[in-house]
């Protein structure tokens, strides 16, 4: 069996970083010893992520993108790797999901989702190459998929289109970089308490209907996502690619149907 490298402390890029599953990840990464470039257009809560990721004693710095902005995410790389020092990794948490209107596709609804989902995906991807080729071994990216990159829902047919495609996206880079030691994996998870969440559990009985869908009884916390995007970035999990790793609590795994947390 050949022998483990140790986990690299080569530097990452979370896109989303400002709050949610990529503020988590951030963080979590911050703990293991890895500098952080958080990318974002929510600039108080980046600074703020930021913070507390230097605060573990790692190199940690913030960067205004709009990740739909292909000029903005080009204009981050340097001074991202600048400080950071190596950049290794990439974990792309800056997600969006608006409802389908009257329309099965409303055009502006489509682009901005899947922008933003799955089109930045491959643009960071892209230029952050160079700086992957130069870190390895050991360089990994991670893409925050979705349950709903693996099933359908009516209600937001861009938000589910635009998480299948990231997992394509993953494997056909896992295929692509493979060859040359960069691995590209996907995370899907379930039901995270985030903001993007929050709108879905406001009403009385909601919070308690969905978690009635999850074997588990619960709703995850994002650091049970983050900690899979950990693993996944280090060298344990140095023959891991092209997967789409799912944390959900077993909701697909059932059906995704009214569970009820017993079989009696």
């Amino acid at each position: 069996m050949p022998e483990l490298l140790g986990t690299p402390a080569t530097g990452v890029v979370v896109t989303g970083g400002a709050s949610g599953i990529g503020r988590a990840c951030a963080l979590a990464l911050a703990t293991a010893g890895r500098p952080v470039a958080v990318w974002d257009v929510e600039d108080a809560g980046a600074a703020a992520t930021v913070k507390e990721c230097a605060a573990l004693g790692v190199a940690a710095h913030g960067e205004h993108v709009d990740v739909r902005e292909r000029a903005q995410i080009i204009a981050a790389v340097e001074p991202s790797l600048a400080a950071l020092g190596s950049i290794g990794g990439l974990v792309h948490a800056a997600g969006m999901v608006r409802p389908a209107l009257d329309d099965v596709i409303d055009a502006d609804t489509w682009d901005f989702v899947l922008d933003v989902n799955l089109r930045a995906h491959g643009l960071i991807v892209s230029a952050l190459l160079p700086a992957l080729r130069a870190a390895n071994p050991g360089s990994a990216v991670v893409g925050i998929a979705s349950i709903e990159g693996l099933i359908g829902h009516g209600g937001i047919p861009s938000y589910v289109a635009s998480k299948h495609g990231l997992i394509g996206l993953s494997r056909s880079l896992a295929h692509r970089l493979g060859p040359e030691g960069i691995r590209a994996n996907a995370v899907c998870p379930g039901y995270i308490e985030t903001p993007m969440l929050s709108p879905a559990i406001a009403t009385p009985g909601s919070r308690e209907k969905l978690e009635r869908t999850v074997p588990l009884g619960r709703l995850a916390h994002p650091d049970e996502v983050a900690r899979v995007v950990r693993f996944l970035l280090s060298d344990e999990a140095s023959y891991v690619n092209g997967s789409a790793i799912v944390v959900d609590g077993g909701v697909t795994a059932v059906g995704g149907q009214e569970f009820g947390g017993t079989l009696d």
